[in-house]
């Protein structure tokens, strides 16, 4: 069950119960790292969960025990999205560097610990239907939407993952930003975007910030 190239990306959205066992859950993170895996905590804002787990690993298998081994721990694991890293087909022309960056992202970059995740897919509506769409009008969108990200450098990070056939929507974002207020801006800067505006769907926003987990829990 390993990828071929580029990495398997899971969120696990879970909560506290009574029976909750730090050690074990750190214990967890522990195994799933020495298996290669990356592993990042993140507190939960709000009633949706407590904590979220993002773990990035080539193979199927070290994430499903990573998972069983939270839930043996007395974690409620309420919701997650199955994702993995891809290279857009509108990133034709990019350096080789920046290609491996989306396939083997490093996790978290530094200095920017506010977290967000949210799905995302593009619409098939009679007038709005994405995939209906000439190529090159689609990859002018993309160009667009990648220009209003950029004015953001430097404040803000993403990985984009693909999860077609993997989960209920085509995409998984996942944003980490240097402050809260970061997040809401870039977020709604780029709904203004032809591509986000016309095409968009979204599902559930989940909000916190990076610490480890002894602190959340």
């Amino acid at each position: 069950m390993l990828m071929d190239d580029g990495l398997t990306v899971l969120h696990l959205l879970a909560r506290r119960t009574p029976s909750t066992d730090k050690g074990a859950v750190a214990a967890a993170i522990e195994a799933a790292e020495a298996d290669d895996c990356q592993v990042i905590t993140a507190a939960m804002l709000g009633h949706k969960a407590d904590i979220c787990f993002m773990a990035l690993c080539a193979d199927w298998r070290t994430l499903r025990r990573f998972q069983s081994a939270l839930q043996r721990a007395g974690l409620d694991v309420g919701d997650s999205y199955v994702s993995v890293t891809e290279v857009s087909e509108y990133a034709k022309g990019m350096p080789e560097e920046m290609l491996r960056g989306r396939l083997h992202p490093v996790i978290p970059p530094e200095g920017l610990n506010a977290f967000c995740f949210y799905p995302m897919s593009k619409k098939r509506e009679a007038h709005a239907n994405w995939f209906a769409t000439p190529y090159d009008r689609r990859q002018e969108m993309m160009m667009e939407h990648g220009k209003s990200g950029r004015t953001f450098a430097g404040q803000v990070a993403q990985v984009i993952s693909g999860s077609t056939g993997l989960d209920d929507f085509e995409w998984g974002v996942t944003l980490f930003a240097k402050s809260p207020d970061v997040i809401k801006k870039v977020v709604y800067t780029m709904r203004f975007d032809e591509g986000s505006a016309l095409y968009g769907e979204f599902g559930a926003f989940y909000v916190g910030y990076l610490d480890y987990v002894d602190n959340i829990l």
